[in-house]
Order: C-alpha cells, then sequence, then structure tokens
C-alpha cells in the first residue's frame, strides 16, 4: 500500500503515534487509505449538500474494506462571483484547487481517493489534480438543481438576470423581478440548466471518471446518496484492480468528452478545462480540434439557456449515458476506453435507452447537424475563440456591424444600461483575458443585460473574457492572443467592422494588415492590475486561453 510510507515500520512509529491520536485503530492501519475529497461549503448552493453526499461515500468506502479519511476542497460560487472582484476569483482557483488537492494527497500518502465537487471550477480542478496524482479515483458530485416554476413555466438562474435586464428597460416591474428572485433557484444543486458545472460533471461520465448519472442526478434526489454509496464501492474495486486516472483520462477519453460536449451543448468553458485536463495527462489539446469534431457530430439536446428542457429532464430521459449511446451506434464514440466502473464505455452504455427523443434527440433527427461548439479564426482571433453555436440563431450565424469597444465589463454593462448600444452593433469587451483580468472574468451580466433590453437577437458580444453556460447569443469568448499580450482585440477601435462567421468559423475586424501593425507599434502593455496575492502571481504566469489558462510555468525564467 502507498499508505505504508506512513504507517508501516519502525521508522513509521512517530507517524503512528499521530494516527493514534487521529483515533486509528490497529485494524484500520492495516487497510487502504482512501481519501474523500471534500468540497462541501455553507457559500455554495450546489455545495451545501455536500456533507450528505461524503458520509454516503464514506459509508461506500468502508463497506468495501478502506478506510476513509475526509479532507477539504475550497469552492467558490460563480453567481454570486458575478460582477464585481470576485469574478476574478472563479477560474484562478482552479489552479489552486488542484495544488492543494495534489499537496494533500502527497504529503499523506492516500492509496485512493473519492473526489466530491459540484461546481464549475471545482470539478475540472479535482481532475487535474487526480492526473497529477494518479492513484485510483472516483468522482462523485453533488448533482444538479431542480428548476424554478414562475407563471407555470420552468426557470433557472439565467432567468434571474435576463429579469433584471427586463427591469432596467421597463419592460418588468420590481415585484415582478422579486418573484423571479424567490423562485428560480428553488433547491440545493448546480443551477439547473447546462451551464459550466453541470457540463463538467456530464463530462465526468464521458470520460469515464464518474459513474452513470454523476452528471444528472437531482441533488435532491435519494438516488445521489445511493450513487455515492456506489462511488465509495467503487473506488476500492479500482484500488484492487489498480486502475488509474491516467488509464481512463487517456487522449481517445478527452476526445470523447469534446464529442459529448458537442452533442449536449455544453458550456464554452468546457474549452478552458478540457485542455487543461488534457494538459495533466500530457497531451498537447488543441481547441481547434472543437471544428472538425463538431462537424461531424449531431446537437441532440437544446437544454437551458439553449431551450425550455432541464438537467431533471436530462436525466429522466437517460442521462448521459443515452446520449453517448447515440452518437457511439453512429461510430463517433470509442468504446474502448477504461472507466471507473472496471468497465469500457461500450459495456457501460451498451443497455442505455433514450426515453425522451424531444429531450435526446436521436442522431437521425438532431437540432443541428453539426456540434453545440466552435472555434473561430482570423485576423482578430489569431488563436481563435470560442462561440456555443447551439445557442446562436440563424439571422446571427453571420452578423457584420460596428465595434462598440470597452476596456472593462463595468464600463460594457453601463453603455448597455444606459441604452447606448444598438442592433447592429458588436460590443467588444477587452484587458478581460487570464493575464489582463486577470482571471478571465465571464461577461455574464452584459451578455444577460443585453438580453434584457431585446438586443440578444440583433447584436454580437466578444472578448479576451469568457462566458458561462447561460451562453445564449451570437458571442465569441477566449478570443487569443488576449489584450494584454497585445493581441489584435487590443487594437480595435470605435467604428471598425467587424464580421463574425460562425458558419465559416472565422472572426474577423475589417482593417487593414497595414493599419493593424501601425496600431501594434503605437500600442504599449498596460501595467498589471495586481501586483501581490494569487491575482499578483497568476498575472505572471497565467497562460492563453486558447491553452486552458492553465500556469505557465515557463514564464518563472521571466520574473
Amino acid at each position: 500500500m502507498k499508505s505504508d510510507n506512513v504507517k508501516s515500520g519502525m521508522q513509521q512509529a512517530p507517524h503512528r503515534s499521530l494516527f493514534n491520536a487521529l483515533g486509528f485503530t490497529e485494524e484500520e492501519m492495516k487497510k487502504p487509505m482512501v481519501g474523500i475529497v471534500s468540497s462541501y461549503n455553507e457559500i455554495v448552493p450546489g455545495h451545501m449538500n455536500l456533507d450528505k453526499i461524503v458520509n454516503a461515500v464514506k459509508l461506500g468506502v468502508a463497506e468495501a474494506g478502506g478506510v476513509p479519511v475526509v479532507f477539504p476542497a475550497i469552492a467558490v460560487c460563480d453567481g454570486i462571483a458575478m460582477g464585481h472582484i470576485g469574478m476574478k476569483y472563479s477560474l484562478v482557483t482552479r489552479d489552486l484547487i488542484a495544488d492543494s488537492t495534489e499537496c494533500m494527497a502527497l504529503a499523506h500518502q492516500f492509496d485512493a481517493l473519492v473526489m466530491v465537487p459540484n461546481c464549475d471550477k471545482n470539478v475540472p480542478g479535482l481532475l487535474m489534480a487526480a492526473a497529477r496524482i494518479n492513484v485510483p479515483t472516483v468522482f462523485v458530485s453533488g448533482g444538479p438543481m431542480l428548476a424554478g416554476h414562475v407563471h407555470g413555466k420552468k426557470r433557472s438562474l439565467s432567468s434571474m438576470f435576463e429579469a433584471v435586464g427586463s427591469y432596467a428597460a421597463g419592460t418588468m416591474t420590481e415585484e415582478e423581478v422579486k418573484e423571479y428572485e424567490e423562485k428560480v433557484c428553488p433547491t440545493c444543486g448546480s443551477c439547473s440548466g447546462m451551464y459550466t458545472a453541470n457540463s463538467m460533471n456530464c463530462l465526468t461520465e464521458a470520460l469515464g471518471m464518474g459513474l452513470g448519472g454523476n452528471g444528472t442526478i437531482p441533488a435532491v434526489y435519494s438516488e445521489r446518496i445511493k450513487l455515492a454509496k456506489h462511488a465509495g464501492m467503487a473506488v476500492m474495486d479500482m484500488y484492487n484492480k489498480n486502475i488509474r486516472p491516467r488509464d481512463i483520462m487517456t487522449k481517445e477519453a478527452i476526445l470523447n468528452a469534446l464529442t459529448v460536449d458537442m452533442a449536449l451543448g455544453c458550456s464554452t468553458n468546457s474549452m478552458l478545462h478540457l485542455p487543461a485536463i488534457a494538459h495533466e495527462v500530457g497531451f498537447d489539446f488543441d481547441i481547434s480540434f472543437a471544428n472538425p469534431i463538431s462537424e461531424k457530430t449531431p446537437n441532440l439536446c437544446h437544454l437551458a439557456p439553449a431551450g425550455p428542457t432541464y438537467m431533471e429532464d436530462l436525466n429522466e430521459a437517460g442521462g448521459v449515458y443515452a446520449v453517448m449511446k447515440e452518437l457511439a451506434d453512429i461510430g463517433l464514440i470509442n468504446t474502448d476506453c477504461m472507466t471507473v466502473t472496471g468497465k469500457t464505455v461500450g459495456e457501460n452504455i451498451k443497455n442505455a435507452v433514450n426515453k425522451n427523443p424531444e429531450v435526446i434527440r436521436p442522431v437521425d433527427n438532431p437540432y443541428s447537424k453539426t456540434g453545440g461548439l466552435a472555434v473561430l479564426k482570423g485576423n482578430l482571433a489569431p488563436d481563435g475563440g470560442v462561440v456555443k453555436r447551439s445557442a446562436v440563431v440563424d439571422e446571427m450565424m453571420v452578423h457584420e456591424g460596428p465595434a462598440r469597444v470597452f476596456d472593462c465589463e463595468e464600463d460594457a454593462i453601463a453603455a448597455i444600461k444606459g441604452g447606448k448600444i444598438v442592433a447592429g452593433d458588436v460590443v467588444v469587451i477587452r484587458y478581460e483575458g487570464p493575464k489582463g483580468g486577470p482571471g478571465m472574468r465571464e461577461m455574464y451580466k452584459a451578455m444577460k443585460y443585453l438580453y434584457g433590453r431585446g438586443l440578444a437577437l440583433s447584436t454580437a458580444l466578444i472578448t479576451d473574457g469568457r462566458f458561462s453556460g447561460t451562453n445564449n447569443g451570437c458571442f465569441v469568448g477566449h478570443i487569443s492572443p488576449e489584450a494584454s499580450e497585445g493581441g489584435p482585440i487590443a487594437l480595435v477601435r470605435d467604428g471598425d467592422r467587424i464580421v463574425i462567421n460562425v458558419e465559416q468559423r472565422s472572426l474577423n475586424v475589417l482593417v487593414s494588415d497595414e493599419e493593424l501593425a501601425a496600431r501594434k507599434t503605437a500600442w504599449k502593455a498596460p501595467e498589471p492590475k495586481f501586483t501581490r496575492g494569487w491575482l499578483g502571481l497568476y498575472c505572471k504566469l497565467a497562460g492563453s486561453g486558447a491553452e486552458g489558462a492553465v500556469l505557465d510555468m515557463k514564464k518563472l525564467k521571466e520574473l
């Protein structure tokens, strides 16, 4: 056992005295020690139930012959962090989560791990850690929130921000906004649409790192407790069979996940997190992989905010396995990949059934013949920008309009709320990238205020920042190189004509190469916004959004 390094032999007698202080029995000292990484806290709605999940995991581990030991991981609620300095801290926690979990797991020599995440950066951070540590590991998340109901229709958090935009536009009263406020988020769990948290939890199944149902079983269902117990049992089976994360998260598994991503219509944030996970397993993931996979992968789901269905509906329809079965039947899934069940993908999904062809469209009747995401390139985004294609209406697949340029989200929001943005405009929000933000904030409020003012179907928004899974318009994020690195987005001026062509995967500003070169010569790099603390360090080490915004250790040489 790996844990023998801290438990066995005379040299470890001092270590055993400390285990004695923890209440370990002699019998427990002879068993595998399983770390349970608990992301429980009382500030994230998706994490407030994780104490129950953790307790269930502990029972499963103990039942299967292991000794469960809990230690924590942090998590940020992106909704609460939205629209202020807090959002600068969201993405950067992913690396902190990975680093701190690596430290805890290796310092204490755990034999196996069960990761208990739920929201946004917590899931990819722990997937990155799992790849680094490479001991048998299973993921069991907290589960999605049930949809709220307002005026007889299902609603979610994105409805809330749209309501605020409608209020600003004078089309909704304060009392009506209050009703939304009280009803759109009715339970614990990750927000109820196909936002980032639910996207990544679904992709744990596609990667093979979570049991079936991990991405979709609602947080408040007892089935989620049973799943957690089975996760504890599964990790002990993995331990006995020596199945490790790098046996599972292979290149083929990551491409499986990208394929499922396209079919589900996942958050654009997955195009940050899949490259980051790939980086940890030594796979050089290029976001341009998205386009050829998108071209052959039908979009089978239109979950909120792209459509009227929610995670609970996907769960009842058969969940992620049913989606994977549809894709496997036309040869788009590598069914030989190993999973945490000890079985292959093919064995796991063999008996999956699509129980609702409106929630999960059959492959011969998709919402669209191509996938949910696309990567755009051109003179405005040489290294790429990401758009949630499945959320772009047909009329906006090709859009040309004048640039309205802002150097931060707050200025853009003020212009939108002040009625200074009109139909046809292309809102440009820059200096919000990984380095420039720092932290690559979500342009969530700007996006939703456009929607609330009735402009989401007639304007576009481009940024070196990012969007959440609530993206439901012609909004292009992750533009790389970012403005702070001197990328072309830094050179755009008010009134420049910008052309977005989602169908042709292009993003260009109609300015000559000579003029852009002259502007680049005159451009000066801005001073870092932070010089101290974690954000100060992140400013210096943040990598490109096109490469997952992972910390670029090569930049240490420049310090």
